[in-house]
């Protein structure tokens, strides 16, 4: 079983910048791969980024390309998402999340049916 707990969330204005966390539980963080989703209001769930557990490759959604940054600690069994250049259309609820299978990170991989546990969510806000 893995928990995990989103911090970082917040209000910000446009063109700012937010650091979110994902503390986990559990011994095998680092076989694990870790990506972080976004629901904006009325609106599905979607992919941002998601890292190995090695954190040797990476992958983002095209949307946040160039302005996100997914990394992770194993020491301290985190995931991290650096972001810049925040835009109002960023506005939503991040959840982090962890799949089991160590594979690849395709785009079929990545979908949220195929992660294995989530976090409760933290707010970010981008005013314009």
């Amino acid at each position: 079983q893995v928990q995990l707990v989103e911090s970082g969330g917040g209000l910000v204005q446009a063109g700012g910048s937010l650091r979110l966390s994902c503390a986990t539980s559990g011994r095998t963080f680092s076989s694990i791969t870790m990506a972080w989703f976004r629901q904006a209001p009325g609106k599905e769930r979607d992919f941002v980024a998601a890292i190995t557990g090695s954190g040797g490759t990476t992958r983002y959604a095209d949307s946040v390309k160039g302005r996100f940054t997914i990394s992770r600690d194993n020491a301290k069994n985190t995931v991290y998402l650096q972001m810049n250049g925040l835009q109002p259309e960023d506005t939503a609820v991040y959840y982090c999340a962890a799949r089991k299978w160590a594979g690849g990170l395709t785009s079929i991989s990545l979908r949220s049916d195929m992660m294995d546990y989530w976090g409760k969510g933290t707010l970010v806000t981008v005013s314009s």
